[in-house]
């Protein structure tokens, strides 16, 4: 998929939308999981393609973005680098906090979400397309929200970030709880109350925690 196609596919397939946390960020989102990732297996022409993470504002995602709008001195004037970005929530959030952002994302998709959603609020985010966990990180914030749901991606991700933290990088990670999050090595900042929708969780509210990562 070309990367034109790519945003006209995610522009087509999603609504222009607002999450409960921050409002003040417009997002295309999807309302449902099930047909747009049926949509996306269809326009690539395959299956078993990954979840289409992008089209929603994860609690992870959402609490980091709250967390540096409400408190702009933790990402202003600073390098920052959103892990994972998905749709790219906490990297716009940061570069309206006055970052220079770059967002990683392994999906063309969602590197056609992230671009789209910065135009969206007027602000300017870099995307890196690619695995960033090959290389040390090079930026003096990572931002990293929702990355501890499943086995093999935390215990890639965990050891990065804290080597990232041992050489004076800050690293926050927003979880909202899930099973595999480490349970030493994290120094809570801040925690909120996230609306959420049971077509993508098991309740209504995900209380989600912002630490920052120890090295």
């Amino acid at each position: 998929m070309t990367p034109e196609a790519a945003a006209a596919f995610v522009v087509r397939q999603t609504a222009i939308g607002r999450a409960p946390l921050v409002p003040e960020l417009a997002l295309h989102l999807a309302a449902e999981i099930t047909p747009i990732w049926q949509a996306t297996e269809a326009s690539l022409a395959r299956e078993g393609v990954d979840p289409p993470y992008w089209a929603f504002a994860w609690p992870g995602g959402q609490a980091l973005a709250r967390f540096v709008l409400d408190d702009p001195a933790q990402v202003a004037g600073r390098r920052v680098l959103d892990l994972a970005a998905g749709g790219g929530i906490a990297a716009i959030a940061a570069a309206r906090a006055g970052a220079a952002v770059t967002a990683a994302e392994i999906d063309p998709l969602a590197a056609a979400a992230i671009r789209a959603n910065a135009a969206l609020n007027g602000v300017e985010v870099a995307v890196a397309l690619g695995d960033p966990l090959d290389a040390p990180a090079e930026a003096e914030v990572i931002l990293a929200g929702d990355v501890c749901y499943e086995a093999r991606m935390t215990a890639r991700v965990v050891p990065w970030l804290r080597a990232a933290a041992g050489r004076g990088i800050a690293v926050l990670l927003a979880d909202p709880g899930r099973a595999y999050l480490p349970r030493a090595g994290l120094a809570p900042v801040a925690r909120y109350e996230v609306a959420v929708t049971r077509e993508l969780e098991d309740r209504t509210v995900r209380v989600t925690t912002v630490y920052r990562v120890l090295p």
